[in-house]
């Protein structure tokens, strides 16, 4: 399960904030969040059993970021859904990010999961349970989580039957923490990820979880844009702060021009 809490082109200088909450076994061991080298840098966290990561930024302006996708029926994936999020980081932008994702889905399969691929010119969500359905994003505030969630004051949600009471519970979940982030007259993209964040942390909201063996294990703060900066808790965000991250100069101030658009009317998300 996790939590994404993102507003897209809300805020002029800052057209890309994340706030997110991962949660994960809490014996599977990960690696904090560092510079990765390749065709383009990437400050990602790093998953140590199967590698990949579960959300980053490129040099690029591109953000990536991913939840399971609860379904009916578990899919047995040839590939981790970590490295799919690693490897949409290297693209150039978010558009080219989305065709070399159906490219990759054209010749391996995956576990059920909702991709958040976003950069200062256009946002997406890939959701996919065998079978990829793109939607575009509009500007303003959106929630998501393993069940859908609620896009700019629309809620797409898909409860699987086998996890109705869960399902449901996630899907409250999502509808209080949007409602809580529309964004406040003449709120900065500071104080919108400050609130964001600490809504993530808040037990009252259901984003901060502590189970048998499972739970929220990290939270990720990602502002992109003229000051870009990049801040993660490494534990549970009711008790951890978040720490900042170093990035290289020059870093997540890429100037995405692809022109790809995608269908915007999906039957399903």
């Amino acid at each position: 399960m996790c939590t994404l809490t993102l507003a897209w082109r809300v805020f002029p200088n800052a057209p890309v904030v994340l706030v997110a909450n991962r949660d994960e076994s809490l014996s599977r061991p990960s690696e904090p969040p560092a510079v990765r080298s390749g065709s383009l840098r990437v400050v990602a966290p790093r998953d140590a059993v199967a590698g990949g990561t579960w959300i980053g930024a490129s040099e690029a302006g591109l953000l990536a970021a991913v939840t399971n996708r609860w379904l009916d029926a578990d899919r047995d994936g040839d590939r981790s859904r970590g490295l799919l999020v690693d490897d949409r980081l290297r693209e150039p932008s978010a558009e080219a990010a989305v065709r070399g994702l159906l490219r990759d889905l054209d010749r391996h399969s995956y576990d059920g999961f909702t991709l958040l691929l976003a950069d200062r010119v256009a946002a997406f969500l890939v959701a996919y349970d065998g079978h990829p359905t793109v939607r575009r994003l509009d500007p303003g505030v959106h929630v998501l989580g393993n069940v859908g969630g609620v896009l700019n004051g629309i809620e797409r949600f898909q409860v699987p039957t086998r996890r109705a009471d869960e399902g449901a519970a996630r899907a409250a979940s999502a509808r209080r923490i949007a409602a809580t982030l529309a964004p406040e007259p003449g709120e900065s993209a500071d104080g919108w990820a400050a609130r964001a964040a600490a809504v993530l942390a808040d037990h009252d909201y259901g984003a901060c979880l502590h189970g048998d063996g499972f739970g929220t294990r990290s939270c990720s703060r990602i502002v992109l844009g003229d000051e870009p900066r990049f801040e993660f808790a490494d534990g549970p965000p009711c008790e951890t702060p978040l720490e900042p991250v170093a990035l290289p100069a020059g870093f997540g101030d890429g100037d995405a021009s692809d022109s790809w658009r995608g269908d915007d009317a999906e039957s399903q998300f």
